[in-house]
């Protein structure tokens, strides 16, 4: 237990102090942060810290073995009705407990929180639905990517510009620390029941399909609801009277908050345990353990990003933008999109699962570095639009049509993975720290918040799909390389037999 907390305090700091010395290097030179700003980031910090390391332990004692389990047991069954119904309801469940989302629905102007919610989470259990079935009836991962993103696409016709950025942004915020776990763990048990030569591509890209239904659901909620721009500011920075104060009603509210978002899941847990699983006391006393790591861990986590982090980014996006060069604000928006991916606790969960199921073929240090590269460029384009009022589909449309098609040239498990990634990329980070960071250049530059500062959780979530997928081509031509090579020594060596 040592050893496994040590390796989660230097992983998590390494997560999280690039950004945060990225920020405080601002604060001195270009960009000073207010005193009680200052002060909430850096308990805001502290925080994140603390909450990642519980969080990492508990979801590898607790949400991933729960996934797994559960999963495998619903092919075990082998009843198709029971699968449908259990996958709807774990997708609307999780997704209504998902803190990413909650922030987001907190944030958009004009529509009711629990509307956009309610919509979001719908979709996720209907694809998550369907991310089962294509699983079991082993129906190409590109294929269904392509159907469904087609639909999307012509969705999007009718969709009214206010809403095509909060459509796309609520597919990635939906995919955060609570729903990823659980998901990938689901694919992975059901991956190791069904067995089968695409075992190790199967384990991989229900969070890709997930991701697919909060668009169409926002979509379809936009073909009947009408929204007026907004200028105003998206989200006001608040004076304090006590840092303490702050902290501690961050702490109780975001554990409020988690209890209620936890407590569906081990419900569901408890009674897959009590008719299907029947595990050991023993097994049940770890899973309880790891909750209790993981609530911990997000409200941590969560009060660190809103309480410090948020209004930093709110603060950093409408001080830069008003500089005389204003144009700063693009690569400093893409440097701090670098770092933010790596505080991503989300990411980490699937870079592990990846390694680990790949015998270490696909190393976490390649799948870390190729995501931030991806953010990075996603933050650039969206603070790109915030300067110069850029339509979104300007970027989507191409972005996602060459993401599918390198689904056909990509190896099949990169292409998952990538899908996968799209969403992890574009957790609380993203939703507490660059969302904040356009729509507070997006409110001083005078522009409509949901037109343009809405849009880069949308990016952040597509550039992933590109940067692994063509990742998994220059590993295709390596180990093609390499292959022929040893051909041609075995050739040489046999010629030298021979010749003795």
């Amino acid at each position: 237990m040592y050893t496994n907390l040590k390796t989660k305090s230097k992983e998590s700091l390494i997560s999280v102090l690039p950004i945060t010395i990225f920020v405080l290097i601002l604060h001195f030179s270009i960009a000073p942060l207010p005193t009680d700003i200052l002060y909430q980031f850096l308990a805001g910090s502290v925080l994140l810290i603390s909450g990642m390391i519980l969080f990492t332990i508990g979801a590898d004692l607790a949400m991933v073995p729960m996934g797994e389990r559960i999963g495998a047991k619903l092919v075990e069954k082998r009843n198709l009705a029971f699968l449908i119904v259990v996958a709807l309801l774990i997708g609307i469940m999780i997704t209504i407990a998902e803190p990413d989302l909650q922030v987001l629905a907190t944030q958009v102007p004009g529509i009711p929180p629990y509307v956009l919610i309610g919509s979001v989470a719908l979709g996720v259990g209907f694809f998550l639905v369907i991310a089962f079935l294509r699983i079991i009836f082993q129906i190409k991962y590109s294929y269904t990517l392509i159907f469904f993103y087609t639909i999307i696409f012509v969705l999007a016709i009718f969709t009214s510009e206010t809403h095509l950025a909060l459509a796309f942004d609520s597919g990635g915020v939906t995919t955060g620390p609570i729903t990823v776990p659980v998901i990938l763990a689901l694919g992975i048990g059901i991956a190791a029941v069904r067995a089968g030569s695409s075992t190790e591509e199967d384990s991989f890209g229900l969070v890709g399909i997930c991701s697919i239904g909060p668009i169409a659901a926002v979509m379809i909620l936009s073909i009947f609801s009408k929204s007026a721009p907004v200028s105003s500011s998206g989200h006001a920075v608040e004076e304090t009277a006590s840092l303490a104060a702050t902290v501690g009603q961050g702490l109780l509210t975001y554990g409020g908050e988690v209890f209620l978002a936890l407590s569906p899941i081990l419900l569901l847990f408890v009674v897959f345990q009590i008719f299907f699983l029947k595990l050991p006391r023993q097994y049940m006393s770890k899973v309880l353990i790891g909750l209790l790591y993981t609530f911990l861990g997000l409200v941590l986590f969560l009060a660190g990003a809103n309480i410090g982090f948020l209004p930093a980014g709110n603060f950093l996006g409408a001080y830069l933008i008003s500089l005389p060069y204003r144009w700063v604000l693009i690569p400093l928006g893409m440097g701090m999109g670098f770092f933010v991916l790596l505080a991503e606790p989300a990411v980490h969960v699937l870079t592990k699962q990846v390694e680990e199921l790949t015998g270490g073929s696909i190393s976490t240090k390649s799948l870390l570095f190729s995501m931030a590269i991806g953010t990075s460029l996603a933050v650039g384009a969206a603070l790109l639009r915030v300067l110069y009022q850029i339509p979104l589909y300007y970027f989507l449309v191409p972005g996602y049509l060459l993401a599918l098609t390198l689904t056909f040239f990509a190896p099949k498990i990169f292409t998952s993975i990538a899908f996968d990634s799209g969403g992890v990329a574009s957790g609380p980070m993203t939703a507490t720290f660059l969302l904040p960071l356009a729509l507070g250049a997006t409110a001083a530059s005078g522009g409509d918040m949901l037109k343009d500062a809405f849009g880069i959780v949308a990016l952040t979530a597509m550039m992933p799909l590109v940067i692994l997928q063509l990742l998994g081509l220059i590993y295709k031509l390596k180990l093609g390389k390499a292959q022929k090579s040893a051909i041609i020594e075995d050739d040489s060596s046999s010629d030298d037999i021979i010749e003795f």
